[in-house]
């Protein structure tokens, strides 16, 4: 049987070797879990439980498998060393999962402190639109490989949302785009249609809207459908190479 960690820090980058200088090919947010394929004393190569990703990241001290109680629902959480607003001690991310131990007042408190109970919803609910809230990222800083409001790629917008309601997605691009079967046509787009290029991913907000974290902008942008694939092809001679409906 695998043995599980989860991870219990508020963002962790993972790397593609085992070097701080390393690319970070991806992140955990805050009760991720993990398995450890290989040790050494600074490193420990792992696979992340909820996508299969691979890759390195420090050899620190983590906890044990916790079965998560809750979910982080708001971009970001502040988190208070007591059951009120006054000593904020650290934040944590969209989708973060926490074990909660205990209720007091409007707070929760789990292994790091207290928490808003506004900020978390049950680790079972489920949005039946699992991208009504996409919007809260927007202005989020674009960051390769970053998976939280401190930075977020194009494909873990996606990602990010799907697991938050409990649904599989894998983590880049090229993967996604295989992974969801239902192809559907740029002139019968909607709300929530996932449109890819090689190498990039945005969701559709309407039939003629999207969001995407786009590196040359910067940050998660809302911009035209139209007027996006016409950019992206005059500055990367990339095309739409897919149209996936849920």
């Amino acid at each position: 049987m695998t043995k599980y960690f989860t991870n219990n820090f508020t963002i962790l980058d993972l790397h593609k070797k085992p070097s701080i200088k390393s690319e970070t090919v991806t992140q955990m947010i805050f009760g991720d879990s993990f398995s450890i394929t290989k040790r050494s004393k600074k490193w420990l190569k792992i696979r992340i439980k909820e996508d299969g990703y691979k890759g390195y990241i420090k050899n620190r001290k983590f906890s044990k498998f916790l079965k998560p109680t809750h979910k982080v629902h708001v971009l970001k959480s502040g988190v208070f060393k007591y059951p009120n607003r006054v000593k904020k001690i650290n934040q944590i991310s969209f989708g973060s999962r926490l074990k909660i131990i205990e209720g007091k007042k409007n707070f929760f408190r789990f292994s790091k402190g207290w928490i808003n109970k506004n900020d978390v919803k049950p680790i079972f609910y489920k949005e039946k639109n699992p991208f009504r809230k996409i919007s809260i990222f927007k202005n989020t800083k674009y960051k390769w490989g970053g998976k939280s409001f401190k930075g977020i790629d194009c494909s873990a917008l996606i990602q990010v949302f799907l697991n938050f309601n409990n649904k599989f997605c894998p983590r880049d691009a090229k993967d996604q785009v295989k992974f969801f079967k239902k192809n559907i046509k740029l002139s019968n787009i909607k709300k929530n249609d996932i449109i890819y290029w090689k190498g990039h991913v945005a969701l559709a907000l309407s039939n003629k809207k999207l969001i995407h974290a786009y590196g040359p902008m910067k940050k998660t942008v809302i911009m035209g459908i139209n007027q996006t694939i016409k950019r992206i092809q005059k500055t990367t001679k990339l095309k739409v190479i897919g149209i996936k409906r849920l």
